[in-house]
């Protein structure tokens, strides 16, 4: 099969033969569709996440048909299409999957990281760790909502139940999850990069009541934000213009560092917190309701011999939307 490989962190991504891979008892094996390129990708790529296995197949947003099976495998059929997402695996028997927090377990294994992705003809993948993708969505739309989308519900989910919600850096997941907060009613602004109007009219044609650039105040202040853009410095200019009790997510697995900041904008039981990965209820409960919604995911489509420009283009916010490689 042909294959996207990183060699070496900070290097491009080549182009590759490499042999089919076969599935253990507990696997799936998928002829890959489409992958989605995501920023955690460009972030194991850079080097910026430091414990990649080498070399490494990217991608873990990945859509592709089941070709075979393991003989353990119950849960699918062949011809099913499924989505493989970031969580590739976990041990179950860690504290923290007892009480499910799978997604901090203690030895996991993430797709397109720890485990070969999907910047391939053919990847494998465990049943347990894979979604049954809505019907509705075609190969390239459904891509983004594996982990632009998971991700993003799990950060809206870690906002509560605040009714005037900030999106910090609007790309893949803020598109999709603007357009969930905005159906459940919550009003919601988005923050560009600045001098960014092109990115700032699309999220007003996706439904947002509002949008500026990062450095601008909001109409009125926020119950909580979200940061997906991975700059350390939006979390005190966030935490400026939410209310008491309010709360600032950070999404992204990168960030750089953190400026200091006054006190006096954290006081008032403030909080900061992290999202890490996903657990499959994420993924149940996103896909329910992206099933329900038909969120429309706007994509810009790349073969997989341009990945390396897909993920340049994603570094120098060129995108709207999200990108998507597609395959055979």
């Amino acid at each position: 099969m042909k294959a996207m490989l990183l060699d070496k962190p900070g290097s491009p991504l080549r182009l590759a033969d490499r042999a089919l891979p076969v599935c253990n008892d507990n696997q799936v094996l998928l002829k890959v569709r489409a992958c989605g390129v995501c920023r955690t990708d460009l972030h194991i790529v850079d080097g910026e996440l430091n414990a990649p296995k080498l070399p490494l197949i990217p991608g873990h947003e990945i859509v592709g048909v089941v070709v075979d099976k393991g003989k353990n495998v119950d849960r699918y059929t062949i011809g099913q299409r499924l989505g493989v997402p970031w969580l590739g695996h976990t041990c179950g028997l860690c504290g923290y999957c007892q009480s499910g927090r799978e997604n901090l377990c203690d030895t996991p294994g993430f797709t397109g990281y720890t485990l070969d992705g999907g910047y391939a003809e053919y990847a494998v993948a465990d049943q347990n760790y894979c979604f049954l993708l809505p019907d509705d969505y075609s190969d390239a739309e459904a891509a983004p909502l594996l982990c632009a989308g998971l991700i993003g519900y799990r950060a809206l989910v870690a906002a509560g139940d605040a009714k005037v919600v900030g999106i910090y850096g609007f790309g893949a997941a803020a598109h999709i999850i603007a357009q969930v907060a905005r159906w459940q009613g919550r009003t919601v602004f988005a923050f560009t990069r600045p001098g960014d109007s092109a990115g700032q009219q699309f999220a007003l044609q996706l439904g947002v009541d509002w949008a500026g650039d990062s450095s601008q105040a909001p109409p009125q202040a926020m119950e909580a934000a979200i940061l997906f853009a991975p700059v350390g410095a939006l979390v005190p200019e966030a935490l400026r213009h939410i209310v008491k009790g309010g709360t600032v997510v950070c999404a992204g697995i990168h960030m750089s560092d953190i400026p200091s900041f006054p006190y006096s904008i954290l006081w008032g039981e403030r909080t900061v917190r992290s999202i890490a990965n996903l657990t499959r209820e994420d993924g149940e409960a996103f896909l329910a309701i992206a099933a329900r919604t038909r969120i429309i995911t706007h994509v810009q489509t790349f073969p997989l011999s341009d990945a390396n420009l897909a993920l340049a283009n994603l570094k120098n916010g060129q995108l709207q939307g999200a990108a998507v490689l597609l395959l055979d």
